[in-house]
């Protein structure tokens, strides 16, 4: 049977759209690409069949540009659209807006997204299908006595949520009435600057509960099926590190139930095409989170234990085509593990963003092991955009078989000129509690030991000794015998000077890295900044008293907030900065005198 789709543009950048393209060029179906002013030389645009530019260097400017992406579409006579994930992956107005133009969307109806994608109207729908919520507010919530007031009657802590959006962006947890208002106008910020809407509700956050999330695909012709569930709760900032699928140490019974729960959902607001629901589970019992109405990152996991390739039946189903398969044709088989390699330094558990030019990107191989990238050696991870760099994912026969392919796979992986998650992938799958499946969403931030856990963003930034040597790791041969020794050697460059015969001996520079600072050198009255980024908020003036540990200002890097705080206790004496101001790593903000 023919697809009857013969161009796609997909609206969006990075690893998502190069795994578009990839099983549209299976199906022989043209791939578009639009592209920011950063991303002209991208890896996404250098492997499609076209690209256009949208102009911009910000999401705002480019990717969330729906003029912009209109006129692609029009000039390439794209007739469907991939949103992807993340950007305008869940905007009713701009799905819409395709279909206006006679084209495909390759996603749900637009009331759909409607009802799931604010979290307040999705948790009224599941509760008239049947599927009980997370206690939480149904109307936006406003002002911080609104968050004092739910925390009181329902109990803290209390999780403030971006009401348009999900993966953990716009979403703040305050432990009691102490700094809610700070942290209201925090997730508002996030939240207009990922989804372009600020809009926010409360929840009650449970104290030790697990992610597990519900894969579902309709079609428009009244079949809905689910592939089988994630396991998502190993997070920090309450974004994903680790997934997995089958949760371990589920009761079949729950995962049907979940599963049969999902699918109520799912019909509950006419949803057609790929999407998923998002339970918390404790305690044998799950609760409805949200709908995600789009592919979801970890995808990858339900694709190697279900045979089946998700965005191929996104396409099928998007060109009115029915599921050729029943519920009781899916069929389950081995453990699959997603690791999200970010670009950022795990830094004893701050995980600091750490945009820059990747020097080296060797990807692991073998048995079971799928690498899904948006990027590639020489290309630089912008400030401007999200931090996933690329998804390692593997498949075992079991749990434990996966974990430890997984564990292999990450001590092969290279990348070099930026900081990754890597090293703290690596702690996460060798800990007994994950092997083990008593880890929650709080175990990385509560229980996890993280200090020590660092990533160089290259491998020769090691900082010279005093008498100007450097740790070097070093190959030798003893009796034919190949060892790899750790030497400490002088800083030198291994280059001659032409007709000299002599080293030329210029010493290398002392390297600036986001592992080394939060806020200033230890104990100095210089704030600096330890990542490119955009200042949001400075929190002092001239004059002002701080105290050690104190947050100067906020800066955002990779759609991420981060505190920059005081080294030393004193009187501000200057202030460089101010809100909308554009920095770069090492930067002074402030002086502390």
């Amino acid at each position: 049977m023919a697809l009857m789709l013969s161009k796609v543009l997909i609206a969006n950048r990075g690893e998502i759209t190069v795994r578009v393209m990839r099983t549209c060029r299976e199906l022989g179906i043209a791939t578009v690409a639009v592209y920011s002013e950063l991303d002209r030389d991208a890896l996404h645009v250098r492997l499609a069949d076209e690209a256009y530019a949208l102009g911009g260097r910000t999401a705002a400017e480019s990717y969330l540009n729906t003029e912009a992406i209109l006129d692609a579409i029009r000039r390439s006579g794209a007739d469907a659209v991939h949103p992807g994930y993340g950007f305008f992956s869940e905007n009713a107005d701009f799905a819409r807006a395709i279909t206006g133009e006679g084209v495909t969307f390759i996603g749900p109806p637009p009331d759909a997204i409607e009802t799931m994608g604010d979290k307040i109207s999705s948790r009224v729908a599941a509760e008239r299908a049947g599927v009980a919520g997370v206690p939480g507010t149904s109307e936006p919530v406003t002002s911080a006595h609104e968050v004092v007031t739910f925390g009181e009657l329902m109990g803290w802590p209390v999780a403030i949520k971006a009401a348009y959006g999900g993966g953990g962006r716009g979403m703040k947890v305050v432990p009691d009435a102490t700094g809610v208002e700070a942290a209201l106008e925090s997730a508002a910020r996030e939240a207009q600057a990922y989804f372009g809407r600020p809009e926010l509700y409360l929840e009650r956050y449970l104290t030790w509960p697990r992610h597990v999330e519900m894969q579902v695909v309709a079609d428009a012709h009244g079949n809905c099926v689910w592939l089988g569930e994630r396991d998502c709760s190993a997070q920090r900032r309450h974004q994903k590190l680790v997934e997995e699928s089958p949760a371990p140490d589920f009761p079949d019974s729950v995962r049907r139930a979940m599963g049969e729960a999902a699918v109520k959902v799912a019909r509950a607001c006419g949803y057609v095409n790929a999407g998923t629901v998002e339970f918390l589970y404790q305690d044998g019992d799950f609760f409805f989170l949200e709908m995600n109405t789009r592919l979801q990152v970890e995808h990858p996991v339900t694709e190697l234990v279900s045979g089946m390739d998700l965005v191929e039946l996104q396409l099928w189903v998007a060109a009115g085509q029915p599921l050729s398969f029943g519920q009781d044709d899916i069929e389950f088989r081995g453990h699959a593990i997603e690791c999200r390699i970010n670009a950022e330094n795990p830094a004893g558990g701050r995980f600091l963003p750490s945009p820059g030019t990747i020097t080296r990107f060797r990807r692991p191989d073998g048995f079971g092991v799928r690498v899904d990238a948006g990027y590639d050696e020489g290309d630089t991870v912008s400030q401007f955009y999200d931090n996933l760099v690329a998804k390692l994912v593997v498949w075992g026969s079991d749990r434990d078989s996966a974990r430890r392919r997984m564990i292999r796979a990450l001590d092969e992986f290279e990348i070099e000129g930026i900081a990754t998650t890597i090293p703290a992938h690596l702690a996460i799958l060798r800990h007994p509690d994950w092997a083990s499946a008593r880890h929650s969403t709080r175990w990385v931030e509560e229980t996890l030991d993280l200090s020590g856990v660092s990533a160089p963003s290259t491998a020769a930034a090691e900082e010279p000794a005093e008498d100007g040597r450097v740790q070097r790791d070093v190959d030798v041969e003893v009796d034919g015998r190949r060892y790899r020794v750790r030497l400490w050697v002088p800083d030198l460059p291994a280059t001659i000077v032409a007709g000299t015969g002599q080293a030329s001996l210029p010493r290398r520079p002392k390297p600036t890295s986001a592992a080394h600072a939060s806020g200033g050198a230890a104990g100095s009255g210089n704030v600096t900044v330890p990542m490119q980024g955009t200042i949001v908020k400075v929190l002092v003036a001239v004059g002002d008293e701080v105290e050690l540990g104190q947050t100067v200002c906020v800066l955002e890097a990779m759609k991420m907030e981060n505190h920059i705080n005081a080294e030393r206790s004193g009187t501000v004496t200057e202030v460089r900065v101010k809100a909308g101001d554009a920095v770069g790593a090492g930067d002074v903000v402030a002086v502390i005198g």
